[in-house]
């Protein structure tokens, strides 16, 4: 069963959150980029008409789909989209990665995201560094999961804890950042928070 879409968690001109769904489609991730209607007029391309705002459930009333794309044949999804309320710039993404290990899942991830990017109607903050390795997530997860561990009670909201996780992975990794640590944060929050089942975090990870 589908649950409404929610958006979960923002910043300085970016809210990023994920929403999920259990079933076939497993997570549906929602990217927000505040934006004024000018914006996405930047952004040119037809209307993406192959399903992909069906696989999103998206709302035609609310949002106005101006272009996406795939990767893996179908195995993830994005759609760059116009709210028509208020002509504001957002992508949305899905990533059917229910069958995959945690580090696959993540590959997939980065690799929409990548595809994503490439063709935003805004600018979108990149991380920095290489690709973490399965090593360096599994380090990430961990203290991301001890630095909630140290201020929070299990089951704290998400966007309660960020900046705590974003602090802690921030200080760990300072001088060899890898792009995969907004990844980690997110799973242990999420995880934590009795979002999502522990079994999403890489193996290892108390």
């Amino acid at each position: 069963m589908d649950t409404p879409l929610d958006t979960i968690g923002a910043d300085l001109g970016l809210a990023y959150g994920r929403f999920l769904r259990r079933g076939e489609r497993r997570r549906r991730v929602i990217r927000f980029a505040a934006a004024a209607a000018a914006a996405a007029s930047i952004f040119v391309g037809a209307a993406f008409a192959s399903g992909i705002g069906d696989d999103l459930g998206l709302d035609p009333t609310k949002w106005s789909i101006l272009g996406g794309g795939d990767v893996d044949h179908g195995k993830a999804v994005y759609a760059h989209v116009k709210r028509l309320e208020d002509g504001s710039s957002s992508t949305f993404m899905v990533e059917h990665d229910a069958d995959l290990s945690p580090y696959q899942a993540f590959l997939l991830h980065e690799r929409v995201v990548d595809a994503a990017n490439a063709t935003s109607p805004v600018a979108v903050p990149a991380e920095k560094g290489a690709l973490c390795t399965a090593a360096e997530l599994t380090r990430a997860e961990g203290v991301a999961l001890a630095a909630l561990r140290a201020s929070f009670p299990p089951g704290t909201k998400p966007d309660a804890s960020r900046q705590e996780v974003d602090d802690a992975l921030a200080s760990t990794f300072a001088g060899a950042l890898c792009k995969g640590l907004e990844w980690a944060g997110e799973r242990a929050r999420f995880v934590y928070a009795g979002i999502e089942p522990k079994k999403s975090l890489m193996p290892g990870v108390e």
